[in-house]
Formats: structure tokens, C-alpha cells, sequence
């Protein structure tokens, strides 16, 4: 059985969203069981209407529900220890879940679960990894919002820890992995990132194959498995594509109501455009990962819908059944022992 502590009250819709969500993602994976956390009187009457999901679950009152606008100091100095989301995340740190979900407020979401279950060993900074569709189907890219600016080894560290996210949830041996650039020569880019890509050329770690530079389009393209760089240009990338794919929808719906024509055109077309549309839907690959914490924490969209919140909670029980902490940990440790010194590895009889 897989545990999974949920944040009820997170988000935009609360156990609105929520509830529904754990129900579709329960029917889809049996072998989940749920810790939930929010205000009683909220979501027990949702709760209700899935005797399922209230079978497969333990629900537990909180007198505080975090905000989204709340700012991480003062989710931290009025929800630490009695909110909802300070709870879930608590779960797993006393090992009561394997693993815990929240759409709530994504600030006061990584700084409760940084203070509660600290950064692994060897781990400086945590990174957010999204799961990016692309034409060859998805990648992962990280950061996306948790560390603005990175030196060479933490570059380094998200690198294997994207890695290991990628041979947890795609299940592939030696995923392919590119810091993203400027350019793919060598010579180009910032020298945090040039540093952070001769390492991990020379390095040859078991757990991934690294490519090289990647390039901006490269993320649609799925050029790599895993695409890396710090959180700033991440969370730009990011939005930028959940915008563009809102633009390119507008315009498609625009131009189908524009003449009689246009709407016959439509409808002879529809399966494609219905294609086009679940393709485009970020609810689809919902669900970031926080990577390098002692405990797995998910990340929902705080506007998504009950499909979208389900998503989250798919990837959550694939991060656990997979053991993607103990997939890091492997990782850090084979790296720390043949850390690169001066260009040359370290060989591991000599420690």
C-alpha cells in the first residue's frame, strides 16, 4: 500500500477539487490509502459523497488552513503544527505517508516542508521539477521556481536528482540529461554552467547519460529526458509555455467561429482539435516534484480541476512505489565518491 497525506484545504477550491481528485486517482490505483488533513466541517460533507475514497481514508481536523496569498513567514509563524498543510507534510516525516500532495500556496508550501523535513545530505538548495510534454512525449525540467541562481554543484545535484525523478516515473535506466544554455557549444553560456556540464561529462554516473547543452526549443522537442537549469529561467520557461499553449487555444477557438465555413471545418476535425486540446492541458501533467528533501512532496496547480488534482496524486504514487528517494540517495553517494577533482576522478579504492 501506498500512503499518501493530503493538504485538503490547499488551493484555489479546497476539498472541492480535492476530494473528487483522490476519488478518480483511487479508482485508477487500488493500492492507495489516504491520511487527509483540513477543517472538518469543510470536507467531510465532500467526503461523504465518496464512501471509497472514506474507506481508504483516515481524516484529520486542522484549525488552520494556509491562504495562497499568505506570505511563507507567516504560513510558518501561524500554520506550523496545526495547519493543514504543515500536517501532511509532518506525515511523512514521522513516517505515517510515503509521500504528500497540496495545491496550496507554493512559497509556504517549500518553506514548510524545508523547515519539517530538512534538505538531504550533500544537498544545498531543493529544486521544483515539472513534468513538460513534448513531441516525443514528456521530459522533466527542474528548476522551475525554488532556487533563483545556482552555482556548478548544485546545477550538478539537480542534474542527478532529475535523473532519478526520470527513472522513477518513466522507468528508464540511463536517462538522457542537458543543462540548458544559450547554445550547445562549449564555450557558450555562463561559467556556473559551463563548470556544472565538465563535470558531469567526465564524471560518466551510471544513473544518466549526459548529452551536453540544450537550447529553449529543445524543451518542446524533448531533445533530452531531464533538462536542467536554475529556478529564474525555469519558472520563465514555465509560464511562458502554460501561456503560449492559453494563446495558441484562443486563437484556434477564435478562428473556428470567424465563418460558417470555419465551423463546418471545425466539426469535420474535431477528434484532432480534441487531440490538440488534451495535449495542451497543463492539468494533464500536473504535478511538481520537490526534489532533495528527506520525504517526497508534490506540488498540484492551485486552479486545477479534479482531473488535474488526480494527476498530482498519480505522480505521487509512482515517486513512492519507485523509491525515488532512495534512487537520489544512491546517486548523491556514487557521485561524492568519485568526485571530480581538478578534472580527474577520484578513484573509489582511495576514498
Amino acid at each position: 500500500m501506498i500512503t499518501v497525506s493530503v493538504d485538503v484545504m490547499g488551493g484555489d477550491f479546497g476539498p472541492e477539487v480535492a476530494i473528487p481528485g483522490l476519488a478518480k486517482s483511487l479508482d485508477r490505483y487500488p493500492d492507495l490509502r489516504f491520511q487527509l488533513f483540513g477543517i472538518e466541517d469543510k470536507c467531510v460533507p465532500f467526503l461523504d459523497q465518496f464512501p471509497k475514497l472514506k474507506n481508504a481514508s483516515e481524516f484529520f481536523h486542522c484549525d488552520v488552513a494556509v491562504r495562497m496569498d499568505d506570505k511563507p513567514s507567516k504560513a510558518l509563524r501561524h500554520g506550523r503544527w496545526r495547519s493543514s498543510m504543515w500536517r501532511s507534510i509532518e506525515a511523512v516525516k514521522n513516517g505515517e505517508a510515503d509521500v504528500c500532495v497540496s495545491a496550496g500556496n507554493t512559497g509556504a508550501l517549500m518553506a514548510m516542508a524545508r523547515f519539517c523535513l530538512r534538505t538531504m545530505a550533500n544537498i544545498e538548495r531543493p529544486a521544483i521539477a515539472a513534468i513538460w510534454p513534448t513531441l516525443r512525449g514528456e521530459s522533466i525540467v527542474l528548476d522551475v521556481g525554488a532556487t533563483v541562481g545556482a552555482d556548478a554543484q548544485q546545477l550538478i545535484d539537480f542534474s542527478m536528482m532529475g535523473a532519478a525523478m526520470a527513472r522513477a516515473l518513466f522507468e528508464i535506466d540511463r536517462p538522457t540529461v542537458g543543462l540548458l544554455n544559450i547554445g550547445v557549444e562549449e564555450i557558450k553560456g555562463q561559467e556556473e554552467v559551463k563548470e556544472a556540464g565538465r563535470i558531469l561529462k567526465v564524471s560518466e554516473l551510471p544513473g544518466m547519460h549526459y548529452r551536453g547543452f540544450v537550447e529553449g526549443d529543445d524543451l518542446g522537442k524533448g531533445t533530452v529526458d531531464v533538462v536542467v537549469t536554475e529556478g529564474f529561467s525555469g519558472n520563465i520557461a514555465l509560464k511562458a509555455a502554460e501561456g503560449t499553449a492559453r494563446q495558441i487555444g484562443e486563437y484556434l477557438r477564435a478562428a473556428m467561429n470567424r465563418t460558417w465555413l470555419a465551423r463546418i471545418g471545425y466539426l469535420m476535425a474535431k477528434s484532432a482539435f480534441d487531440r490538440l486540446r488534451e495535449k495542451m492541458d497543463p492539468n494533464k501533467v500536473n504535478g511538481g516534484v520537490f526534489l532533495g528533501l528527506n520525504g517526497i512532496v508534490i506540488k498540484s496547480h492551485g486552479g486545477t480541476d479534479a482531473d488535474g488534482f488526480a494527476a498530482a496524486v498519480d505522480v505521487a504514487h509512482d515517486m513512492a512505489r519507485n523509491n525515488l528517494i532512495s534512487k537520489i540517495e544512491d546517486d548523491l553517494k556514487l557521485f561524492h565518491a568519485r568526485m571530480p577533482v581538478n578534472g580527474e576522478l577520484v578513484e573509489e579504492n582511495q576514498g
